[in-house]
């Protein structure tokens, strides 16, 4: 029997991207991108270290984060000429926050095209604020490589003009453990209640934390440190709380309490 020849980092990375249309990704994006520069995008370093320290987007992350901070800036600044520093500052940091950035990759099915570790995929990485924010924020950063400030900006102000339309200075986006809590005080359910439990060495440690209701694990989330694992469990409770069937079977297990 002929033993299959492992393939090399290249190699892996061309495959896993070419298996992939990109087609419909592009065309929620509204603007074309090399294959060289999306590639690079959505490689996420778990991706790149598992097949020999490939290049990924944590640059172009950087890059990304600096046009939309501006790009968000600008327009909250002719958007609300009559609000103070003060309040367009939380407006941005709500706007181009994690969350923030996260929800626009779900708006275009982001998280369906990264390229991930084993390691990620098996821990629902698709799906995780932090990863979905970070690679936005690439595509916003090859984006601008590619095609300059302006078409950045439109891209931008297209995919965050919600947001950007409905802002407030109370960083809502920012506190999702506080959402959670206003939104089952509104259904009349008991409040959320989080486990948390951590994994790897003590100088790297992840952290997975559980929104529980009523015992029921309706939202988990992960980060470096609890708070923030705490912050993703509520988010996604609060995305699950949106489902009808979710909140029939907990306010039914509430009932039975």
């Amino acid at each position: 029997m002929t033993r299959r020849r492992r393939l090399s980092g290249q190699e892996a990375l061309h495959a896993a991207f070419s298996a992939m249309n990109h087609a419909p990704l592009l065309e929620r994006l509204g603007v074309h991108i090399s294959e060289e520069g999306l590639r690079l995008a959505l490689t996420h370093r778990s991706f790149a270290n598992e097949n020999g320290s490939l290049p990924n987007n944590e640059r172009l992350e950087f890059l990304g984060d600096a046009v939309l901070g501006l790009s968000v800036a600008t327009q909250l600044y002719a958007q609300y000429p009559s609000s103070p520093e003060s309040e367009i500052s939380k407006m941005r940091a709500g706007i181009v926050s994690r969350y923030g950035c996260a929800d626009v990759a779900r708006d275009i099915r982001l998280g369906e095209y990264v390229l991930l570790g084993k390691g990620e995929l098996a821990t629902g990485g698709r799906n995780k604020d932090s990863i979905l924010a970070d690679t936005t924020e690439a595509i916003l950063g090859i984006i601008y490589r590619e095609h300059g400030f302006e078409v950045a900006r439109d891209v931008i102000l297209r995919l965050f003009g919600h947001k950007i339309d409905t802002a407030t200075s109370k960083g809502r986006h920012e506190d999702w453990k506080t959402v959670l809590q206003e939104r089952l005080a509104g259904l009349k359910l008991p409040m959320a209640s989080y486990e948390s439990t951590s994994t790897g060495p003590e100088h790297d440690l992840l952290f997975t934390a559980q929104a529980l209701l009523n015992g029921r694990v309706v939202g988990t989330g992960t980060g470096q440190n609890k708070k923030i694992a705490e912050q993703e469990a509520a988010h996604r409770a609060c995305l699950a709380l949106s489902d009808p069937q979710v909140r029939a079977a907990v306010s039914a297990e509430s009932g039975d309490a």
